[in-house]
């Protein structure tokens, strides 16, 4: 899909989130979009977790220390943060300033809490909750990762949860079926492409 499809109606560059509960696909939905080459600006999230295998500092995360991100907070450099699992993860704000001036469309990948709180900063956000066939899918998914440790396992399904309850809170939702990466992406897609063609066109201000 050429870059010209996207932005031949209006011009407009969209803030784009994409969130939803633990376990329903977020970042490999991202990692699929990024492969397709799509004309967007994935933002970096910077974060205080440990790089999880086969992760790359600065492609999938800005990965940095206490001291650092408290610093950050301090000079004000991030749009948004919050503690998620005892870590801190935040958007840097230069960042996706940059990106929007440049005219494209800027991706973002957050958990429920960091989606809210961009539709607090910039109404006319585009929100996109991510989710799973059914609750007993998104668990096995989590259970699958092994990742955790079996109380790390507990509070992420509590938390995914009560995340699940923040859905009207979004614009659209997407169900990344087991096996259809390419349809949740396509899904995903084709709301982006709507969006450039309405007739009152979002208006991102940061």
């Amino acid at each position: 899909m050429c870059e010209s499809d996207f932005y031949q109606y209006c011009p407009e560059p969209l803030l784009i989130v994409i969130s939803g509960p633990s376990g329903v696909g977020k970042d490999t939905v991202i990692q699929r979009m990024k492969e397709r080459n799509l004309p967007f600006h994935f933002v970096v999230t910077a974060a205080t977790r440990s790089p999880r295998p086969n992760e790359v500092h600065g492609v999938d995360y800005f990965f940095v220390s206490h001291d650092e991100f408290a610093e950050m907070i301090e000079q004000d450099e991030l749009l948004e943060y919050a503690i998620v699992y005892n870590d801190y993860k935040g958007i840097p704000k230069p960042q996706v300033r940059q990106a929007l001036a440049s005219g494209k469309d800027v991706v973002m990948r957050l958990d429920v809490q960091g989606a809210e709180t961009i539709r607090g900063l910039c109404p006319d956000a585009l929100l996109i909750f991510l989710t799973t066939q059914s609750e007993e899918e998104m668990v096995e998914r989590l259970r699958q990762r092994k990742t955790e440790t079996p109380e790390g396992l507990k509070l992420r399904i509590a938390t995914a949860r009560k995340e699940m309850g923040h859905l009207k809170s979004f614009d659209y939702v997407v169900v990344n079926c087991e096996n259809q990466l390419d349809e949740t992406v396509d899904a995903i897609v084709a709301i982006i492409l709507a969006e450039h063609r309405r007739v009152q066109p979002r208006k991102v201000s940061l």
